[in-house]
This record gives C-alpha cells, structure tokens and sequence, in this order.
C-alpha cells in the first residue's frame, strides 16, 4: 500500500454508498433494505482486511501479485500508450508483440485464469488510478452485487426467512473476508450468485429478459475463464434444480409419475454433455483426465505452492484415477466441511476457519437429531436439492485435490453460502412437515 491507498480510495467508497443509497430504493423492501447497507459494509470491510493480512501476515501473496505485479504493469501501459493498454486488456495473452516491455513484468501473464484476474484489475485500476485497496472496493463491489442476487433470488421465495438467508449470503466470516478480496474467489463467488439468480428467473420463473441471459453468460463465462471446476460442479446442479421444478408444477400425480423417468434421463444427459463441453478446451478437468489433475494439484498444493499457506493435510493416496478419488468422498467432504478440528490449530488464521467449522458441525449435529425422521422429508424439494447437492459435490471436489487447510479455506468458500442455504431450508421444510403430522393428529 502507499499514498494513494490513504487519498484514492475514501474517495471510491464515498462513491460506492453514495451510489448505494441512490440504488437502495429500486432493489429493496421494508425488510431487505435492513441488509442492504450492513452486507455491502462487511464486504468492503473484507476487502480491506485481505490488503492487511497479506501484506502485514503473509508479506505478499496472490492479491499483491494480480495488482502490484499485473494490472499495475497494465494501467502503466495505459498511461504510456493507450494502444498498448488495450493489447494487454483485450489481447490473447500469446501475442507479446509492442507489449512485451510490460507483459514481461507479469507474473501471471502465461496463466490463463490468473490473468483474467489481472485483466479485471486493470480495468479497475482505470478507475482507482492503481490504487490497491480502491481496486479491492470495486472487487467487493461485485462479489456483493452477485450474492444480493442470490440473496433476493431466496427470499421471493421464502420471504418469512429473510434473516437466516441473509446470513447465508452475507454474513458467514470466512466468505466475506476471502470472498471480498482482489482475488479469484471474489469474481467466482459473485458469478455464482448472479447465475443461480439468472437460472431462477429464467428456467424456473420463466422470466426471459435479456439483460438476465447477458449476466448468465458473463457469469458463466468468468467461471469458465477464472475456475473451471466451479462450473463443472454447478451446471449439473442447477439443470437438476431447473428439472425438479418444472415438474413440481404438475398439477396430475400420475403425469407426474409417468414423465418422472424422461425427465431424470434428459436431466442427466444434459448435466453430462454440459460437464463435457465446459472441459473440452482444457484438457486437465475433462472426464479421463480429472482424477489425474486432482492428484497432481494435491500434491502440488501439500508439498510445493501451498507448502506455506497453513497446515498441511492427507486424506489417503490419489493414483490418478477416478476410482481413488471416490474412494475418498467421505473424508473429502469431511474435511471441507467441517476441519480443521480445533485441536489441528497451529496459527491465528487457522483458529478463526476451525471455529466456523466447529460451529457447522455443531449446527448439523443439532438440526439432524431435532428433526429426526422428518429431515429426509425436508430435503425433497428442488431448492434444498440444488444448493444440498452443490455444496456437497463442491467439499468432496476441494477438499480431495487441496491437501492444505492455508489454502482449502480460501477454497471452499463458494459452497458455504449453498450448504447454510441448505441447513436452513431443511430445516424449514421439516418443521413444516412437522406442524402438518400435529395438525392432522389433532383431527
């Protein structure tokens, strides 16, 4: 951080609630304009704190290197040459021609992923004069635009949970602290809220305006570009939340019944041809070769570029098959979910991910013995299907090719939003169910 960050950016988040406040009354009502400000607050709160624990307790990191040594070297470009700047923004990240005295200096300019991160920033950088921290606001910015969305997307339907949904789009530590940051995860998290919001409205709601297909492709488009996996786990997903709906609808059980078996077939076609497509152009996450680019990303991340990003963990030996990797589900899923246990603490950042951990473990150890038998009755319903089955296939996904809990925490982040939701709509569909057992009783 220098100067700037102290003079630039009070002036961008002076900018952003002004903006905020204009905006308030359009996406609002009397109970939703509660959080509106709050959860825009913590985010851009989180975005900070990430600058302070990177460069005070980590000493560098992902963050300085996307800004400091990338878009930096973008808006430098900029102000030389606008040309230049351009090449660097919009070009194919192969072509060094008459920008090679700047793409030389970025430390992600061959890391396809990384470099959309690079090319983002330096868009903001326009805007914030490369200013770190104010480039950060805006990142925050659009992780909270992206998970309003989701949140609203909730709350249309179960308005009466607002609170709880809340909670789960805002206000869990670990997601608006590295969720908020000048990182990769800040864009995906954001993407993912704006393409359940779009997936909703249009597939469920039937609502086709274009600018909601415009955001679901940009959406999906960053999460192609950024992290891959995150869509190859989400479209299966959402066709089957979009399939589970649709058929809700049917008035005629039997209808119901008889169009149950083509409806699953297509479901499952469509989720296996959409994970096909989404890794035909990058060989490492098509279906052969997964198992293998889980192992090798493990292994790098516990013993190589993760070696310093906390603790080390193993959940057993990845081969490089599929086979390997399904073997170990159960502890994958485990070790997302719920570790590091508070007796695997050995720093400070460690302590606060074992607590949130310790404290989802407390919440589902509670909700599955109060609500006994009604708890698989409260999980049969399209929503709590969609977010139950993302949030589950995205633990075993991380947790099986990450080995290290410095890095696991940074990526599980997207599923905890989908897992709370889930907790709170089981929990709600059994109570429910519940209070129709005592009223029939009591006929």
């Amino acid at each position: 951080m220098d100067l700037r960050d102290f003079i630039v950016t009070p002036v961008v988040i002076i900018i952003v609630y002004a903006l905020a406040y204009v905006v308030r009354p359009r996406v609002t009502d009397h109970v939703t304009r509660l959080y509106f400000i709050p959860a825009l607050t913590v985010k851009i709160i989180g975005a900070l704190a990430v600058g302070l624990v990177y460069q005070f307790y980590y000493n560098g990191g992902d963050t300085f290197n996307y800004h400091t040594h990338g878009s930096r070297h973008v808006w430098e470009a900029f102000m030389d040459s606008p040309q230049s700047g351009l090449k660097l923004l919009f070009g194919d990240g192969k072509d060094e021609t008459g920008i090679y005295s700047y793409s030389s200096k970025i430390l992600f300019f061959s890391d396809p992923s990384s470099y959309t991160i690079v090319r983002i920033a330096g868009l903001a950088d326009l805007f914030t004069f490369s200013t770190y921290s104010a480039t950060a606001v805006l990142f925050a910015v659009f992780s909270f635009v992206g998970m309003w969305m989701f949140f609203l997307t909730f709350y249309e339907e179960y308005p009466h949970l607002s609170k709880w949904l809340a909670g789960a789009a805002f206000f869990i530590p670990s997601v608006f602290f590295w969720g908020s940051g000048l990182l990769k995860d800040t864009i995906t998290l954001g993407c993912l809220g704006m393409a359940t919001h779009c997936v909703h409205k249009i597939f469920i709601r039937r609502q086709f305006a274009f600018w909601r297909w415009l955001v679901l492709g940009i959406s999906f488009w960053g999460l192609y570009q950024i992290k891959i996996y995150i869509l190859l786990v989400y479209l299966p997903a959402a066709i089957i939340w979009i399939f589970l709906a649709n058929i809700q609808r049917l008035q005629s059980l039997i209808i119901k019944i008889m169009i149950f078996p083509f409806m699953a077939f297509g479901a499952g076609a469509l989720a296996y041809m959409a994970m096909i497509k989404a890794g035909e152009d990058n060989a490492k996450y098509s279906i052969e070769s997964v198992g293998k680019t889980a192992q090798v990303t493990a292994y790098d991340i516990r013993y190589f570029t993760g070696r310093d990003a906390g603790s080390g963990y193993t959940l057993g030996e990845l081969d490089g098959s599929l086979a390997s990797m399904f073997a170990l589900a159960p502890l994958a899923i485990n070790v997302s979910l719920f570790r590091p246990y508070l007796w695997e603490v050995n720093n400070p950042l460690m302590l606060l991910s074992a607590i949130e951990s310790f404290l989802l473990l407390m919440a589902c150890v509670i909700i599955l013995f109060k609500q006994n038998v009604r708890l698989l009755k409260g999980m049969i319903n399209p929503d709590s299907v969609f977010s139950l089955s993302f949030s589950l296939v995205f633990a075993f996904a991380v947790g099986v090719s990450t080995y290290n809990f410095g890095t696991l925490v940074r990526y599980k982040i997207p599923m905890l939003p989908f897992l709370v939701l889930a907790l709170v709509l089981v929990t709600y569909y059994s109570k429910r169910e519940r209070n129709v057992e005592a009223f029939d009783a009591t006929e």
